[in-house]
């Protein structure tokens, strides 16, 4: 799934659990399922935004770089403004976007 193409809400919504815990019928595990899954969005964030500031990276403090780099400014900007990961997450869930499996049920069914 492209975090840039989500279409997460920016702020916080309020979400009824008892719908979000029905595929798994528990709310923990509904939790655990969107906290994993919220933390490898946002490794991957972090792994997009570092590359994209790697190429203004400069090894010598210089005053006027600082004052010259627009596009890194708008580069970090446009990363702020993106929903948060656990709001990304949670929508995916709720979509079902988000592959998840548990090995204990799937142990308990086949004895």
């Amino acid at each position: 799934m492209d975090y840039k193409k989500s279409n997460a809400p920016a702020n916080t919504i309020t979400r009824d659990m008892m719908q979000l815990c029905a595929d798994t019928g528990n709310v923990y595990e509904t939790v655990a399922i969107i906290g994993k899954r919220a933390n490898q969005i946002s490794v991957e964030i972090k792994s997009d935004l570092s590359k994209k500031l790697q190429e203004f990276a400069s090894y010598s403090d210089n005053l006027e770089e600082v004052f010259e780099n627009r596009e890194q400014i708008e580069i970090s900007r446009y990363y702020e403004k993106l929903p948060k990961p656990t709001l990304i997450a949670a929508q995916e869930y709720v979509e079902g976007k988000v592959y998840y499996r548990n090995p204990a049920k799937e142990k308990e069914k086949l004895q």
